[in-house]
């Protein structure tokens, strides 16, 4: 009754609604800052009561060390989620110096006073642009960012001087150029470091802080966490340039991976999950870049793939999941748009187990056979889509065939309910989709392609841990896409991301696609610092 009353009370007149709905959405989101601040209070104090505990209790045990560690993590991804929440106009925590007596009032800490300098002069014009008259020098303004180039720290100093005309007095000065994060201290190859070191090799914040103490700059994981969820934000629309890309393809390998996620309210870990697109046409000669895109959903529902892939069309190649099954089916009488391509790499690992643990000589003939299938592919990697499909009629298609009756007559010599009767099953179940890349060159054999886009995330999963909303897997997928699309590229992580980093502020973003890797062009070498 009072829902009813309150929705009769609303206005009638458009323009009054929207000031309602905007005053609510604001009101929204400030309830949301406070309760990410709320979260991190807590977490903060968790992490300091376990090392009370630790301290309290003398030695330290593997338990109160690995809760200590997922504490810090949560924490870690509760810091990231309000920097990237936090307006962009609000500077980032301030880099303190390490030397005494630095700090300046009224102004900002200069940076670390043993770092190399670089100087970067912005001159300006050279010639009164309201007369025309002659130019002198009657000071300058300094700013410094704080920097990192392979192997070391740096400052680079950017210097504007301030001009006056002799003749009209009007004062000139060159613009000071954007930084990545708008009145913040951090330049673009320390910000690129920091995401790879994390995403990349698997470093949390607060490791990487405790490594950077020890070069005599100290940047407490709340500034890098600030850093990151404001880099995660930047360049998202870059991340989403790839996936375009990506779904442009007429072919796609695709897999999935468990990452751990923290319930709210419980203390406990659920699971979520990070899935990988892939597209690569570099086995049949094509000509387009291969890139990778992920996704994180906080379960394994298909309806998670469905909306993913919902303006694909063309071949797919994963694993048996189900949740793939609908992108498969004819609809309403419209024909399905996608199409199945199994994986024989997953079928040879399940004979591969049984042969490892039973010595079954079926198992092994049955390696044996896929065995051969692989070796024609061997033969023609590389090959254009017309000379692979060639090969594979005139070898692997009598190859299949004798492997289909083989498996046929294995499983009418054993019991049903064993471990091979079970792997017979799976791949006789799939055979038109395992035996799909026939007809097609473009197609794989195996989505070898999908599982190792996903070692990266098997690698770095026991070094991050989501705190129970979907911003922190929406953040890693972001930029494990543009790590590992660089990589794929034969581009250098850091290099690639400290390059876009220091020109995505003031691109166009109607032509975002420019920034791509294949796009952009590799940097040229950074001066030395003095």
């Amino acid at each position: 009754m009072a829902m009813l009353e309150a929705v009769s009370s609303l206005p009638d007149d458009v323009d009054s609604l929207r000031q309602i709905i905007a005053g609510l959405t604001g009101e929204l989101a400030a309830a949301k800052a406070g309760l990410v601040t709320k979260s991190l209070e807590i977490e903060t104090l968790k992490v300091q009561i376990a090392r009370l505990r630790r301290q309290q209790f003398g030695r330290s045990s593997e338990k109160l060390d690995r809760q200590i560690e997922q504490l810090e993590l949560v924490l870690e991804d509760l810091e990231v989620s309000a920097g990237a929440d936090r307006p962009a106009s609000e500077a980032s925590a301030e880099i303190p110096a390490t030397e005494p007596g630095q700090r300046r009032h009224g102004g900002r800490r200069p940076l670390p006073a043993h770092l190399p300098r670089r100087e970067v002069v912005h001159a300006g014009t050279c010639a009164c642009p309201a007369c025309g008259g002659v130019l002198r020098q009657v000071g300058e303004d300094v700013t410094e960012i704080l920097d990192y180039v392979p192997g070391r720290f740096e400052v680079v100093r950017h210097v504007r001087p301030a001009l006056s005309c002799r003749t009209c007095e009007t004062m000139v000065q060159a613009p000071m150029p954007s930084l990545p994060i708008e009145r913040g201290q951090p330049g673009p190859g320390l910000l690129a470091h920091v995401l790879v070191c994390k995403f990349c090799d698997h470093l949390p914040l607060y490791r990487q802080s405790g490594i950077y103490a020890r070069d005599g700059v100290e940047l407490d994981r709340a500034t890098l966490a600030d850093w990151v969820g404001k880099m995660a934000a930047l360049l998202k629309p870059l991340a989403g340039a790839v996936e375009r890309h990506i779904l442009a393809a007429d072919k796609l390998h695709a897999d999935d991976t468990p990452v751990p996620v923290l319930a709210p309210g419980t203390g406990k870990t659920k699971t979520g999950r990070l899935w990988v697109y892939l597209r690569d046409e570099r086995p049949h000669g094509g000509s387009e870049p291969p890139a990778v895109f992920y996704r994180y959903s906080a379960d394994r529902k298909g309806e998670h793939p469905r909306r993913h892939l919902a303006q694909f069309s063309g071949f797919l190649q994963a694993d048996g999941y189900a949740g793939f099954g609908p992108l498969y089916e004819d609809r309403d009488g419209i024909p399905a748009t996608v199409s199945e391509v199994a994986c024989w790499a997953h079928v040879r690992r399940k004979f591969h187990d049984i042969h490892l643990a039973t010595a079954s000589p079926l198992a092994a003939q049955a390696l044996e056979r896929i065995g051969g299938l692989f070796e024609i592919e061997r033969q023609v990697n590389g090959q254009s889509p017309e000379v692979r499909k060639q090969a594979r009629h005139d070898h692997a298609q009598s190859q299949l065939d004798d492997l289909a009756v083989f498996l046929d007559a294995a499983l009418a010599k054993i019991s049903g309910k064993s471990e091979l009767a079970a792997a017979i099953r799976y791949a006789r179940s799939r055979w038109v989709a395992l035996i799909r890349y026939l007809d097609d060159g473009r197609l794989e054999m195996t989505n070898n392609a999908a599982e190792r886009a996903i070692r990266p995330l098997t690698l770095g999963r026991k070094n991050w841990l989501f705190a129970g909303s979907d911003a922190g897997g929406d953040r890693a997928a972001v930029l494990y896409t543009l790590i590992e699309t660089a990589k794929l590229n034969g581009r250098d992580p850091e290099a690639y991301l400290r390059d876009v980093i220091g020109r995505i502020a003031d691109h166009p973003i109607n032509r975002i696609a420019d920034l791509l890797p294949w796009n952009i062009a590799a940097p040229a070498s950074i001066p030395a610092a003095a």
